[in-house]
C-alpha cells in the first residue's frame, strides 16, 4: 500500500472523523487557508500548527508522521535515521528576503523542498513505536535555517551532537556546544539556529501532552 503523505494523513483523519477543514481550523487555531495549503499542496509547517492539528484531531504528533506502528521496542541502527528524513521546516527564502525556488511554478512543482531552502531536517528515531507519547528526532540544522519561533503544550529535550547551537527561549539566547544538553517547557516561545553559520546536528525529543 502507497506511503500517505502528510496532508493525506490529515484528510484521511479528517473523513474517518467527520471533521470539515473549517471545523478543524476552528479547533486548532489554525487559519483553513494552512490547512488546504498542506494537503492540497504538500506544504510542510513547523511543529507547532501540525501539534495543534494533532489534538484538534485527537491523536499524536506521531500519527500524523508514521507509515505502521510496533508493539515492541523499535531500535534505530546507526545510519538509519538519515536515511528517514519525515520533513523539513523553515523559513522559505522568500520569507528571509532572498529568491525563492519554484516561484511561478505550478503549485506541485512549487512544492517545499529539501534542496528548495535550507532548513532543519527532522529524521525520527522512533517512527514505529505503538502509542508513544515522546517524539525523538535526530535534527539537521543548515547554516543558514531560519525558522519562526514555536510555542506548544509539552517539554522538550536537546542533546547537541556537533556543531554550535543558538536556542532562542522568550527573550535570551543560549548558546550550546557538542556535549551540551538543555530541557525545557515548549509553551515558552522558542527555536533553534546554527551560531556560527555552520552546520549543526542535534537530538531532540518533544513530548506533548495526549
Amino acid at each position: 500500500m502507497a506511503t500517505l503523505t502528510l496532508g493525506a494523513r490529515i484528510a484521511e483523519l479528517r473523513k474517518t472523523y467527520s471533521i470539515s477543514r473549517e471545523t478543524l481550523a476552528e479547533r486548532s487555531g489554525i487559519p483553513v487557508e494552512l490547512i488546504v495549503k498542506i494537503e492540497d499542496e504538500g506544504h510542510i509547517p513547523d511543529l507547532a500548527p501540525l501539534i495543534k492539528i494533532a489534538r484538534a484531531l485527537g491523536v499524536r504528533l506521531g500519527t500524523l508522521l508514521d507509515d505502521h506502528e510496533e508493539l515492541g521496542p523499535v531500535i534505530t541502527r546507526a545510519g538509519e535515521a538519515s536515511a528517514s528524513v519525515r520533513f523539513v521546516t523553515g523559513l522559505p527564502p522568500a520569507r528571509r528576503g532572498l529568491p525563492e525556488a519554484g516561484r511561478g511554478l505550478p503549485d506541485s512543482a512549487a512544492a517545499p523542498q529539501p534542496q528548495d531552502h535550507q532548513g532543519l531536517s527532522f529524521k525520527a528515531l522512533a517512527a514505529d513505536k505503538n502509542s508513544r507519547h515522546m517524539e525523538p528526532f535526530v535534527v539537521d540544522i543548515e547554516p543558514g535555517a531560519v525558522q519562526d519561533k514555536s510555542t506548544h503544550e509539552g517539554e522538550e529535550f536537546i542533546y547537541v551532537l556537533s556543531g554550535s547551537l543558538s536556542l532562542e527561549y522568550g527573550t535570551v539566547s543560549h548558546i550550546l556546544k557538542a556535549g551540551d544538553s538543555v530541557y525545557y517547557d515548549s509553551i515558552v516561545p522558542h527555536r533553534v539556529l546554527s551560531a556560527d553559520a555552520q552546520p549543526v546536528r542535534i537530538v531532540a525529543v518533544i513530548y506533548t501532552p495526549v
